[in-house]
């Protein structure tokens, strides 16, 4: 434990030299905000701008639906226009797939074949966009 010396005559020369070295120490490892970095990755070239939930990850792998890079595109399209339009968890249909979008969280909620769909009944969406 380091103690402070007599060498200073007040409290606010001690609390000034300790505050200057701390501000200088965060100034140079500061370069970039967290939210600049955290944008600066979310934006890298070739990151998807949807990401899958677990639930969603285990019914694409369930039913055996591989989606190709274009349906991938068609996907994270449809739910920019869902965000476009305001909506917050769309249905968005590509070919014969369906997904539920979480759009605040850019997540796909979950995934299903349209032809597996019991009755074809989407119920908590506020919006559907087909691709």
């Amino acid at each position: 434990m380091n103690k402070i010396s007599n060498q200073f005559s007040s409290i606010e020369q001690v609390t000034g030299q300790y505050l200057k070295q701390n501000s200088q120490k965060a100034a140079a490892g500061a370069e970039l905000s967290f939210v600049d970095i955290l944008n600066q990755k979310q934006s890298a070239e070739g990151s998807p701008v949807l990401k899958f939930s677990k639930h969603a990850s285990m019914r694409l792998q369930d039913r055996n639906i591989e989606l190709s890079t274009e349906q991938k595109e068609r996907l994270e399209t449809g739910a920019e226009k869902a965000e476009e339009k305001g909506l917050k968890e769309p249905l968005v249909i590509v070919d014969t797939f369906s997904f539920i979008v979480n759009v605040p969280n850019k997540t796909v909620v979950t995934a299903m074949d349209r032809t597996e769909a019991e009755a074809h009944i989407y119920t908590n969406i506020d919006g559907a966009v087909i691709m």
